[in-house]
């Protein structure tokens, strides 16, 4: 692996940007196109203009790592049962007023970024502990391209799959380039009206479906959506419907869909928590659309969480939260009942992970990464 110049504490030349006639600088790795002056800050903080260039100031720098069952991503179909290795860093490209990870999204890096760390290290980290994929998540990778697609380069010569947790965000300019690195996505499809991402996720929605209908069709990445329903936001039934046409439409009936339970956080605290009825509601929806994988997330619901067979509808899958039971798959993937395939990747037999969540160090020393040497290099307790 072809090892990326530091030029500062942390900080490596990014990759897609432009020069403006005005002096200013573009950045062109997602559609807000943010043109910034020397010293200025992206939307998402940690892109930045300096020296004549647009840098990205987290490289090597991650909020924390922990090792979870791939179900939590949220992913049915990518090697059920399976442990992920997750990392996330500071920042965002989207101003979700609901965001559940606010404290790292909305995060500058100095207030949350504690874990040096490159990526040949969380590569080994990751064959260490025996983990089938490592995901980049709790903050959207996009932002942090560099550093997630040299982490996935690393990871693939570890034979370690990858995983992007993401509100798809991203310009066409960019996507060939993030995508080709990346073996499945979860896309936070946050709703299905321009009104909720103008107002509420400060976006746009085409740019979101556009990449969407992308990645399905161009790409060899697997590829899941999950949609968090708000009380009074995006739960009604003719949104639900709605949502569920395009997908069927534009990506096909075999594209798992999530339906997620929202929780009061960050600035939407006065909404009330999404009552397990709406999500089994929005799940018959989906599936009396046509879409043959239709799950609920966040709430305790077995049936809504387990896979069944579109064909025979016997069960494929059980699950109870991320705990895995019954498993009626063949080798090759397929129903043992009538012999349909299962849309999905999967290994000969389910993963043994569970539903635990184990928290992982990785330290690679600061002066790697350009940043000071510590006096004292103790690992914490």
């Amino acid at each position: 692996m072809k090892k990326r110049k530091i030029i500062a504490a942390y900080t490596v030349k990014g990759d897609w940007w432009h020069s403006l006639d005005d002096g200013r600088l573009q950045c062109d790795l997602c559609p807000r196109y943010c043109k910034l002056r020397d010293g200025q800050h992206g939307f998402c903080y940690i892109r930045q203009a300096r020296n004549q260039q647009i840098v990205l100031t987290s490289y090597g720098r991650a909020s924390g790592f922990c090792i979870d069952p791939i179900e939590k991503k949220p992913l049915n179909h990518f090697y059920p049962g399976s442990s992920v290795l997750s990392f996330g860093t500071a920042g965002c490209n989207l101003g979700c007023k609901f965001c559940q990870n606010w404290d790292i999204s909305k995060a500058r890096e100095d207030e949350r970024l504690t874990s040096p760390a490159l990526p040949e290290d969380i590569a080994r980290e990751a064959k260490q502990h025996a983990c089938r994929s490592i995901a980049f998540t709790y903050n959207d990778p996009i932002i942090f391209a560099e550093y997630a697609i040299d982490s996935a380069i690393a990871a693939h010569e570890e034979g370690i799959n990858t995983v992007a947790v993401s509100s798809g965000y991203i310009s066409h300019e960019s996507r060939q380039d993030f995508f080709a690195h990346m073996d499945a996505v979860n896309v936070d499809l946050k709703a299905f009206t321009q009104e909720f991402y103008g107002k509420i996720c400060l976006a746009q929605l085409e740019p979101v479906l556009d990449n969407l209908k992308w990645i399905k069709n161009e790409t060899d990445v697997w590829l899941e959506i999950t949609t968090l329903l708000i009380p009074g936001h995006n739960d009604s039934s003719d949104e639900i419907k709605k949502l569920s046409d395009w997908v069927l439409d534009n990506l096909g009936s075999e594209v798992p869909l999530h339906f997620s339970a929202f929780h009061p956080d960050f600035k939407m605290m006065d909404v009330p928590p999404t009552p397990l009825s709406t999500l089994q509601r929005a799940r018959t929806i989906a599936k009396e659309t046509g879409i043959h994988h239709v799950y609920t997330g966040n709430v305790n619901d077995k049936e809504g969480q387990s896979t069944y067979c579109y064909h025979c509808n016997n069960l494929l899958i059980e699950r109870d939260w991320y705990e895995l039971g019954k498993w009626n798959l063949d080798k090759d993937g397929c129903c043992k009942f009538c012999g349909t395939r299962l849309s999905g990747r999967f290994d000969t037999k389910p993963g043994t992970w569970g539903s635990k969540r184990r928290p992982v160090f990785i330290h690679s020393g600061t002066e790697k990464m350009g940043g000071p040497k510590p006096q004292n290099d103790i690992r914490p307790v």
